[in-house]
């Protein structure tokens, strides 16, 4: 019996201790390399949908204090930095009050004017290529055909993707002045230009708030079937965007 009592004991420290390991490989992981994320709203339209769930690299631009959980790192700027590149989605800690997590594109580098003509983006004075294709089309709760216009955008470095116009190049934010990114700073856009809230409204993104690179889709749901609703879970999965890659 003592022998059954000793061997259970260490059983159960042998477990014990390899849930410890895990925990602390996954806060490891999560830390320095991926973190887990999810789109709570419809800004980042078509590229990302309510309902994706995402990791995130955080070693893509290296580390500032907002890679940390809570925003706990203790020291300022970052360390092991690489400057994005034009066209990444990437998340970032919301300016001004840097409180929440924010994803979106960015198309404005250090020392770029950007501006908005006519739902038309503009670099440097030069409007940015976009050819219109096929509209989103979709019924509301009513029956009732919608439209949107879509049209895909490259970037001058050739970063192509597609945005959204709901209101047709007539939104309120599809006419803005210039902007002129200042040194370590970025612009950051919704690719669902009419419905994002974005640096058009509250400037720029500073190269400290930067948290990682949106890299590939690991889930997504429509939402339809909760977490205690299994019997749904199957025909809410949107099984045809599982591992899709982030572009």
């Amino acid at each position: 019996m003592a022998k059954d009592k000793k061997q259970n004991t260490g059983g159960t420290f042998e477990t014990v201790r390899t849930i410890i390991y895990a925990l602390l490989i996954a806060g490891v992981v999560r830390t320095f390399l991926f973190q887990p994320f999810n789109i709570p709203s419809g800004s980042m339209i078509p590229t990302l949908l309510v309902g994706d769930y995402l990791f995130v690299s955080k070693f893509s631009y290296g580390y500032s204090r907002y890679a940390f959980p809570f925003g706990m790192g203790f020291f300022s700027g970052r360390i092991f930095g690489s400057e994005p590149d034009r066209g990444d989605v990437a998340v970032f800690r919301h300016p001004p009050t840097n409180q929440d997590d924010f994803i979106k594109r960015l198309v404005g580098m250090p020392g770029d004017r950007i501006q908005v003509i006519n739902g038309h983006l503009h670099i440097n004075g030069d409007p940015v290529t976009r050819r219109r294709i096929e509209d989103h089309v979709s019924r509301d709760f009513q029956g009732s055909v919608r439209r949107v216009p879509q049209f895909e955008e490259t970037l001058p470095n050739g970063r192509t993707y597609v945005v959204r116009e709901g209101q047709s190049d007539r939104g309120p934010a599809d006419n803005t002045g210039e902007f002129v990114v200042p040194p370590g700073n970025y612009f950051a856009m919704g690719d669902n230009r009419d419905d994002s809230n974005d640096s058009r409204s509250w400037g720029f993104v500073p190269r400290e708030n930067l948290i990682g690179r949106a890299e590939i889709i690991f889930f997504s749901t429509d939402g339809s079937a909760g977490w205690l609703e299994p019997w749904g879970w199957i025909q809410a999965t949107r099984f045809n965007r599982i591992l899709d890659s982030i572009d």
